[in-house]
């Protein structure tokens, strides 16, 4: 329960239609997209401009009240569930597109802007904004930098973090800090945007974001490679790219993933493939056909049964379409989904299948398996009922080896997801006492009453 008093300054800075207090509207932002336990805040600010959110990071700081920064909470990772009674600040009104300047390639945006919404808009202007999470209908691009989201065109294109020229974020006092700027080249001062970037709100709260933009190819095509055995699917991507051709896209579904999403869309999938790879090469044409020649040949020489290419942007439209429909469709299929992110070199790809083959068997469960496999980012699906609790205990030592697993291949807790609470109890398996440690003297002086999403990233010795 928060004091009148407060409620009030709250209510002066953002307006009173802009604070909400009772229980059934706090409920809705007392959760994220992770399977965590839910915690519901005292109160949900949501400013309007820039003044407004720097005064509100203020107010927090001054009367200790823990800050949890929320856009559209599609977090996988426990980023945006806040701390119990304390303050969520929500972003959605602060989604303004500021500039997208066409002759020096970059946009200026504010952190509440709908990451699909501004990418149409950049495409509007004949330029492309690469970054493309699963969540880009609905997720922010304050979220996607705050997470440092991904997508399926990182293999080739990169993550947000390449995108990002220079964030501007209030710091806990909430003063303007202003980082990057306009320019390619910028070393002024120390890397304050970088810092920011996947600091999932521990460290500042975003006021607005310069993003670079980069020209679309100019041709593409997209192509099924459909194989009868899971291996010789994720061998084939590790060919791919030993073969020194990067796609724009190269992702992977085992046969569970495929008739899940066929049940769900009727797409026309090969309802018999054990794996299927999805492809998009991309650039000028004749690197475009020469490089669709190679991977189709890689494919076949990996046992692929057919490889067919998309005959027009209908086609190929649609067989992403089912790509995207891989969560939502696997969702539908047991009251729980637990969507993990396990990140491992590419070359080790086929060595981290077969250990989630292991475990989905040692631990009887069910698992679908999709992902950016051209990056070595898998998304082992596992399907439960939370309210079984010797189903979910399985599930919690099944997470456990999943990471053990990834990380014994020189792998990595999250490609995507971030930590946020669910993962921030691996971190010292990643990176070791050290770096944790350093990091929490790095926050202690920048957030000195610890009101910044307390408890995210570096574990709960903090919260």
């Amino acid at each position: 329960m928060i004091r009148d008093a407060l409620k009030n300054e709250f209510q002066k800075i953002v307006g009173k239609d802009n604070v909400m207090t009772e229980a059934a509207e706090l409920h809705a932002y007392s959760y994220d997209s992770a399977v965590l336990d839910q915690a519901q805040p005292a109160v949900v600010v949501r400013p309007e401009n820039s003044e407004s959110l720097g005064k509100v990071v203020k107010l927090c700081n001054e009367n200790g009240l823990k800050l949890t920064v929320r856009g559209a909470g599609t977090n996988l990772s426990g980023g945006t569930i806040p701390h119990p009674g304390g303050v969520v600040c929500l972003t959605t009104a602060l989604d303004k597109v500021l500039e997208i300047n066409e002759e020096d390639l970059y946009a200026v945006v504010q952190p509440g802007v709908v990451t699909a919404k501004f990418a149409a808009q950049v495409a509007a202007k004949g330029l492309l904004y690469p970054p493309d999470p699963g969540s880009q209908a609905v997720s922010t691009l304050g979220g996607n930098v705050a997470e440092n989201a991904g997508g399926l065109r990182a293999l080739k294109y990169g993550v947000t973090k390449d995108y990002v020229m220079g964030v501007d974020f209030f710091d806990v006092n909430g003063e303007l800090v202003a980082s990057g700027g306009k320019t390619v080249k910028c070393v002024t001062g120390y890397n304050l945007a970088g810092l920011m970037i996947a600091s999932e709100g521990t460290l500042g709260v975003f006021e607005k974001i310069i993003l670079k933009l980069v020209p679309p190819p100019a041709a593409y095509k997209s192509m099924m490679a459909v194989f009868p055995d899971m291996m010789d699917a994720s061998r084939a991507v590790a060919a791919i790219i030993a073969n020194k051709i990067v796609p724009a896209t190269l992702e992977f579904m085992d046969n569970f993933t495929i008739r899940t999403i066929e049940n769900f869309r009727k797409a026309g999938l090969p309802l018999d493939a054990a794996a299927m790879l999805l492809i998009e090469v991309d650039g000028h044409q004749a690197q475009v056909e020469d490089d669709a020649a190679k991977v189709e040949a890689i494919c076949k020489e990996h046992k692929a049964v057919s490889v067919r290419v998309a005959k027009d942007d209908a086609e190929r439209n649609a067989v992403w379409q089912a790509r995207r429909d891989a969560l939502p469709a696997l969702a539908r299929v047991r009251p729980t989904t637990v969507l993990e992110d396990a990140t491992v070199p590419r070359s080790k790809i086929p060595a981290m299948m077969e250990a989630l083959g292991r475990i989905a068997k040692k631990y009887d469960l069910t698992i679908g398996t999709f992902g950016h496999a051209g990056d070595g980012n898998l998304h082992p699906t596992i399907l439960t009922d939370k309210r079984d609790q010797q189903e979910w205990h399985r599930v919690e030592a099944a997470i456990d080896a999943i990471f053990e697993e990834a990380l014994a291949l020189g792998g990595t807790l999250s490609g995507e997801h971030g930590i946020g609470l669910a993962k921030a109890k691996y971190m010292k398996n990643e990176y070791g006492v050290g770096a944790i440690n350093y990091s929490r003297r790095m926050k202690s002086v920048l957030d000195p009453n610890n009101i910044l999403n307390p408890g995210k990233i570096l574990g709960p010795l903090l919260a």
